[in-house]
């Protein structure tokens, strides 16, 4: 099992941080891919879709793995940045919510 700071050395060597950048409008997307599925987060909520920020916050925690792989990621330049066109967005949206839906089923289990 990865410790914490050795999981995110490999999401940020790996690259695993995304940027998705929607044009014209310039609507950004963040995205984690962690050791199971990818997440979505919010750099100025400070929120992250995976079930440990979840865990982490309600056991006093102050984030998980994925925000601090983000924020290294925006310091350090080591992100994918992906631009897709303003007419991808609603698939994109739709894409995140369907695979939230299946990690949030997933752990019911």
């Amino acid at each position: 099992m990865l410790m914490p700071t050795e999981k995110i050395d490999s999401t940020l060597t790996e690259k695993r941080v995304k940027l998705h950048v929607f044009q014209p409008s310039k609507r950004k997307i963040w995205t984690v891919v962690g050791m199971e599925n990818e997440y979505w987060l919010d750099p100025e909520l400070d929120f992250c879709s995976c079930p440990g920020y979840y865990f982490s916050k309600k056991n006093g925690e102050k984030t998980c793995y994925h925000l601090r792989s983000l924020k290294m990621a925006i310091t350090q330049d080591m992100l994918e940045l992906i631009t897709f066109s303003d007419q991808e967005y609603e698939d994109f949206i739709s894409g995140v919510l369907s695979d939230l839906q299946w990690i949030t089923l997933d752990n019911k289990k």
